[in-house]
Formats: C-alpha cells, sequence, structure tokens
C-alpha cells in the first residue's frame, strides 16, 4: 500500500475535498521496564510504524472518522456539541476524547472534520496503538486550525483521554515518546518529573528488530498489583534508615548497604531490579553519548536478566526469544520490551544480518514454543507530526 491507495480511500470516504496527511509513530522502549511506578526512568524511542491521518476541515459542526483497519465500522459521525464517550463508537473514542479536552483546555475549534485513518502498528504488539490514534489527531487538529498547543500539554492531554474518557489507568510514557519523538534517538525520560534528555541513538549499520511472541499478554492485574505492592514493602522498610519515598532515588550502592532491611527474599530481590534497572538507564544514555553502541547492548542483555530473575515478569515465551537472540550472530543486545508475561522483546541487529536473525530466532521459537513468531524491522523515527505523502511508507 501506498499513499495512492489512502488518499484514494479517503476521496471514495469522504469525496474530492483537499487534505492534508499527518503521522504519528508507535513506541519502543528500549531499556528501564517496572520503573516508571518506582520513580525512576524510562528509555523509549519513537518508530517507523505508526499511525496516518488524512484529514480536511469540514464547514458544518459534525466529525466524520473512518479507520482503514476497521472498514466494517463504517463511518463514525458525531457533533462537536457531541463529545461523550460512546460504547459503539469503540476506536473513535480515542480521537473524539481528544478533540474534547483539547477544546476544554481552550482550543476551540471553529468546526468539523473529516478524517481517515491508517495505522500499521502490529495489532497485539504492545507498540502503543491507543497513543498513537491520540497524538496524530492532536497533531492534524493543531495543523488543520493553526492551534497553538505545548506538544508537552498535548501529551499530558492524550493521558487524559486514556486515564478519564477510556478508563484505563495508564502512565505517560507512551504519549510522551509519540509526541516527543525524535528520529535518530532515544529519550532518557523521568515519568514523574517530565524531566527528559534525548540520547543519540544513530543505528547507520543495524536495525531494531520487534519480536512478538504472539502469546497474548497476561500480565494480570493481580500480578501487576503485587509487583507495585513487593516495592511499596521495600520502601517501607528501607525508610527505617533511609529518608526515600521510592526506589528510584536509590543509587545500587545505598541499596547494596541497606537491603538486609528488607527482610523478605523475593521482595528484596524486586526492589534490587527498580534500583539497578533505574541506574541502567542512565549508564545507557552516557553510553550512547560515548557512541558505544555494544555497551548498550550489554546493558539491554542485563536488563532482560534482572527481569527474569529478580523481577520475575519475562516467561518462557520471551525468554525463548531472548535466549535465541543471544546466540545469533549480529546481534548488539536484546531484551523483552513492555509489562511482560508475552507481549514483545526487541534486538538491535547489525543490518546485514537481519534476514538470517529472523530464521535463526523463528526456528528456535518454532521448535520450543510450537508456533510462530512475528518479526518487524524497524528504524528510530521522528515523533508526530504533519508529513508529505513521499512520507508515507506502508
Amino acid at each position: 500500500m501506498n499513499f495512492q491507495d489512502i488518499e484514494s480511500q479517503y476521496k471514495q470516504v469522504f469525496g474530492g475535498e483537499e487534505a492534508r496527511i499527518f503521522f504519528a509513530p508507535g513506541r519502543i522502549n528500549l531499556i528501564g521496564e517496572h520503573t516508571d511506578y518506582n520513580g525512576g526512568n524510562v528509555f523509549p524511542a519513537t518508530i517507523t510504524y505508526g499511525t496516518y491521518a488524512i484529514a480536511s476541515k469540514r464547514s458544518d459542526r459534525q466529525v466524520r472518522l473512518y479507520s482503514m483497519n476497521f472498514e466494517d465500522k463504517g463511518i463514525i459521525s458525531f457533533s462537536l456539541d457531541e463529545l461523550d464517550y460512546v460504547e459503539d463508537h469503540e476506536w473513535a473514542n480515542y480521537p473524539k476524547g481528544m478533540i474534547r479536552y483539547l477544546q476544554e483546555s481552550g482550543h476551540n475549534l471553529s468546526g468539523g472534520v473529516d478524517v481517515l485513518y491508517y495505522g500499521n502498528i502490529p495489532n497485539g504488539a504492545g507498540l502503543s496503538s491507543s497513543a498513537s490514534i491520540e497524538m496524530v489527531t492532536g497533531v492534524l487538529l493543531e495543523g488543520l486550525f493553526n492551534l497553538d498547543i505545548n506538544r508537552v500539554d498535548m501529551v499530558k492531554i492524550g493521558q487524559q483521554v486514556e486515564n478519564q474518557f477510556i478508563g484505563v489507568n495508564s502512565g505517560i510514557m507512551d504519549q510522551f515518546a509519540i509526541g516527543m519523538g525524535k528520529k535518530g534517538s532515544g529519550i532518557l525520560l523521568d515519568c514523574h518529573t517530565l524531566e527528559y534528555e534525548y540520547a543519540p541513538l544513530e543505528l547507520e549499520n543495524e536495525k531494531v528488530i520487534i519480536m512478538n511472541t504472539n502469546k497474548r499478554r497476561e500480565l494480570s492485574s493481580s500480578k501487576y498489583n503485587e509487583r507495585r505492592q513487593e516495592c511499596d514493602e521495600a520502601v517501607q522498610q528501607l525508610q527505617e534508615q533511609l529518608e526515600i519515598q521510592t526506589l528510584g532515588e536509590l543509587t545500587e550502592e545505598q541499596f547494596e548497604q541497606h537491603k538486609h532491611l528488607i527482610q523478605n527474599e523475593t521482595v528484596r530481590k524486586r526492589a534490587k531490579h527498580a534500583v539497578y534497572e533505574n541506574q541502567r538507564t542512565l549508564n545507557a544514555l552516557q553510553a550512547l553519548r560515548d557512541k558505544d553502541l555494544n555497551r548498550f547492548g550489554k546493558l539491554m542483555n542485563e536488563s532482560h536478566l534482572s527481569l527474569q530473575h529478580d523481577y520475575e515478569v519475562t516467561g518462557q515465551e520471551l525468554d525463548t526469544l531472548v535466549e535465541a537472540a543471544w546466540d545469533q550472530k549480529g546481534v548488539i543486545g536484546a531484551r523483552m520490551t513492555g509489562a511482560g508475561f508475552g507481549g514483545c522483546a526487541i534486538a538491535i541487529v547489525e543490518a546485514d544480518k537481519v534476514s538470517s536473525f529472523i530464521d535463526g530466532v523463528g526456528n528456535v521459537y518454532q521448535d520450543k514454543i510450537g508456533y510462530e513468531a512475528s518479526f518487524y524491522v524497524a528504524s528510530i523515527g521522528d515523533g508526530a507530526r504533519e508529513i508529505e505523502s513521499e512520507e508515507v511508507v506502508v
């Protein structure tokens, strides 16, 4: 599929109005897992898969939305005066929420819009397709109506849509990465203060390989809550001698000096992961500044081992993918990414070894797990923005 296909579909659905095209990527988290709620950092980057939106203004107050990914749903229509959540509107509630909260924050729209969406983010891969839809809607409204929106404010509105409109209690990393992403860069982000730094990630001779276990993620809320409670318990016990509120405030040395205060061995392991993983995000920033990609790759490997043995959120499928990846030629580093218990892993691989890497890992996974993994070759791209038609790569 190319831009002409999407444009042709737009004209077929909405007519011949001249339209503009916008894009918001998906995201991966390179390192820093289960650190956000422990007061630490994350290290996301935006990829070249994402959500395209072709849009034009209307002279009335109607909003008409259509997705090529959900063609059976047809055109979903509503008025700028009717911006409540409607269950039947399904995917369209994400853009509707953006329209509502942008207006509530003082950015009034002079009329409605026609928008066609097309996304090429793999379904169920945990690459944040919902935040991609939110942010592409934000930039298209900004562009069409000449709105003056601070990008971090737009990011916060995207999170507000997830939390208050959709009802998902997610953090801000996804929208922040997608809104603020930069080609050839990762982002070291403190999810609480929103302080951030770009890290050079110029993969001139390497590719990012996303490896989907194709196992439905089963990080049940009970497991997730259990990990959070264990970390909270660790903080409470460390507070006997340390003035801290989160594990992310600790250095590795401070943790080692005071870990005896944590009485339960399992809780101690959970806390160790949070502290050491946070330090890995800082070490990763330094490695990239030093142009030492191999060191960065070793930190990715260490991250996976910590998630496997100390935090225990990987599972057989993710471990099989990552351990098979480590055995392939041309691999810089590999780790699970996301919440765990299924979902995806990522690897940085020398570009000329990508084909043999996919064959090698795929065969090991098929033999051991009994069904296929899916592989996607990605590059690190820019964040949400208006684009020209020749930039469409679908």
